[in-house]
């Protein structure tokens, strides 16, 4: 979850930070086995950013990968599965959707401690700052045209044609979303409760719109989960599958354009931004590019999806705010992120009242 500050934040990489280690001669070991062409010898730096799951760069003479781990410690149940990541990412490129490829998975705690899988390294431009200060006036609009194209291709694709048929229950998919983050923000003690997320618990079960598609959603499609080409307006791979399930498309797309209503010191948003000025498209007229895009006349009960995807974003930051006073958050911004909750759980009250 990063903000306009966040490229220093989260970009690059650091030495392993304590608590987080592993043994790497073991990787290294395991990588000759299951790894195609892998040939060391293997240097391991953390990437400060994916504070959920923690993330590491591997460095070897001829090539460069990145590993995504569970984290240490005690887990949430159905957290942290990186087994589901390396699944959907494998089913993706089958498809031709912009992905790293994925090179192995291993569940076998006894090699670096917990479950991880070992990706390529995608080498390209990320966007922090929802505006794209790096990108020219005249450039701009076909950035974020790129990213629309991206995201109804995600949900124009044949999800059981490449394997994923069983990835996620289809149907319902509101219902128990809502249940699942207000299940999770209400076991998680540590963390607390807030009366905007218990109005929000109360409200959104009984404001779900009628109706029901299915498609693979990414669950953070924002524009710094996104790898562009260096130099042009093209993405070369999406980035944080963790929350992807099978889900409703309209949940997905109106989370990515949550960007419009988002402060920019939270996460990366055009809260407060001049679009005409910047060259920005519309809201209106980005809903109307993707609903081209997706064979959609238009998206009734807006307000729903925006307050629903406030309120995950609030449980988000709520898990880490738990992982905070745990001890187990893997970025060194996650206080951060956990001093953001009570004010993202007011954004997501605001959309309803």
């Amino acid at each position: 979850m990063t903000g306009a500050t966040g490229q220093d934040e989260n970009s690059g990489t650091t030495p392993v930070r304590e608590g987080f280690r592993f043994d790497e001669a073991a990787l290294a070991r395991w990588m000759v086995e299951h790894v195609p062409g892998y040939a060391g010898p293997l240097t391991v730096e953390q990437f400060k950013g994916g504070q959920s799951n923690p993330t590491y760069k591997l460095t070897t003479p001829g090539k460069s990968y990145v590993l995504r781990r569970k984290p240490p410690g005690q887990l949430l149940k159905g957290a942290h599965a990186v087994e589901r990541e390396a699944k959907v990412l494998t089913g993706l490129a089958q498809a031709g959707f912009p992905v790293a490829h994925v090179h192995a998975l291993c569940t076998d705690d006894s090699v670096i401690g917990t479950w991880f899988y070992i990706m390529d390294l995608v080498e390209g431009r990320i966007f922090w700052d929802a505006t794209i200060p790096e990108v020219s006036r005249e450039e701009r609009p076909a950035y974020f045209d790129a990213m629309n194209a991206t995201m109804a291709a995600l949900h124009n694709v044949d999800y059981a044609a490449v394997g994923l048929a069983d990835y996620g229950k289809p149907g319902n998919y509101f219902e128990r979303q809502i249940g699942r983050w207000s299940k999770q923000y209400v076991e998680d003690v540590d963390a607390g409760r807030d009366p905007d997320m218990d109005r929000l618990i109360e409200w959104l079960p009984a404001h779900i719109p009628a109706g029901d598609d299915t498609a693979i959603v990414h669950g953070d499609f924002r524009i710094d989960n996104m790898i562009f080409h260096p130099t042009e307006p093209r993405v070369l791979a999406v980035l944080d599958w963790e929350l992807s399930t099978l889900g409703h498309p309209l949940a997905d797309f109106s989370y990515h354009a949550m960007m419009y209503h988002m402060p920019p010191h939270i996460v990366a948003g055009l809260a407060g931004a001049d679009l005409a000025a910047l060259n920005i498209p519309s809201e209106q007229d980005y809903v109307a590019a993707y609903c081209a895009r997706t064979g959609r006349e238009g998206i009734d009960d807006y307000r729903f999806y925006t307050a629903f995807n406030f309120f995950r974003l609030a449980a988000i930051f709520h898990g880490i705010k738990g992982r905070v006073i745990r001890g187990t958050a893997a970025s060194a911004q996650a206080a951060d992120r956990a001093r953001m909750f009570p004010e993202l759980a007011r954004i997501a009250r605001a959309q309803i009242d």
